[in-house]
């Protein structure tokens, strides 16, 4: 069990420190959250720490990544709570494919008809039910309902619907494929530039000066350190609820306030945070070489 609870929380890039943390943060991967408006068309419908993205729009509705457990009836629950329809879903994709974001992927797009679509890197994750992975596929908890992609994108391809159009980013590292995705959100006048990012932090057991099945891992690494310092956004969203101290930010009944993920700042921060953690990993790394 405490094995299990490692890998678990390996998956989320989250300090080992505790036993008793472990559980800690795989009880707040399902527990429930009420939904909620973030900003414009864009609405939170995961858990308490996992992020699921609501996406609106006139032609029909985008989700981006899952949970674990329930997680798909969590998310039609939420869906409907928040007064749309959960078959209203067109498209299905998620910032990476480790299963704590996509485990529900499958169920979901038997329930929606929904397409898949996922970083071209990634597709052979997701294909494989977490199988292909270079850190956790040998690993069975970390396993999920493999579903079948219906389309690949790659760094700086748009997803368009109904009006909405969102860019994705290739920044791997965390898996080959993770991505982070971009939007322009217009609300009260102004235009806000959403980031949902894949922050890219480094799972225990991972190796930055190269991996058996990655050896470019450091590389990409560094690469995307740069491309995300360089991005310019407002909203900063992203894969964990942590990650971005949403609940810092919000408490369930809050009004309903624009601004209120705005913070470019923390952004900046929280990438610069990840990257020295990165350097000292690839120094002590090379200096026992």
């Amino acid at each position: 069990m405490l094995s299990r609870l490692f890998g678990l929380l390996a998956l989320a890039g989250t300090t080992l420190l505790l036993p008793q943390n472990a559980a800690a943060q795989n009880e707040e991967w399902t527990r429930p959250f009420p939904p909620f408006r973030i900003i414009g068309n864009v609405y939170w419908v995961g858990s308490y720490d996992l992020s699921t993205y609501l996406i609106v729009t006139p032609q029909g509705n985008i989700l981006i990544n899952t949970g674990v457990g329930d997680t798909a009836q969590k998310i039609k629950a939420g869906v409907e709570e928040l007064g749309f329809k959960l078959a209203d879903t067109k498209i299905i994709t998620a910032t990476h494919g480790h299963y704590d974001h996509v485990a529900g992927i499958a169920e979901l797009k038997k329930m929606t008809g929904a397409r898949v679509m996922i970083e071209e890197a990634d597709k052979d994750l997701l294909e494989s039910g977490g199988k292909t992975d270079f850190r956790f596929g040998d690993t069975p908890s970390a396993r999920f309902d493999p579903v079948k992609v219906d389309q690949r994108f790659k760094d700086g391809e748009k997803i368009s619907l109904g009006g909405t159009e969102l860019t994705a980013h290739h920044h791997p590292g965390h898996t080959k494929g993770a991505t982070s995705f971009t939007l322009n959100v217009p609300e009260g006048g102004k235009t806000y530039r959403v980031i949902i990012a894949n922050m890219p932090s480094i799972n225990p057991g991972v190796t930055v000066t190269g991996m058996p099945k990655y050896p470019e891992i450091g590389k990409d690494y560094g690469r995307t350190f740069l491309a995300l310092k360089d991005m310019k956004i407002d909203v900063f969203l992203a894969s964990h609820a942590g990650q971005f101290r949403l609940h810092e930010k919000y408490k369930p009944g809050d009004a309903y306030n624009p601004e209120r993920f705005v913070d470019p700042t923390g952004y900046l921060s929280s990438v610069q945070r990840l990257e020295k953690a990165y350097l000292e990993q690839l120094e002590k790394e090379r200096a026992k070489k």
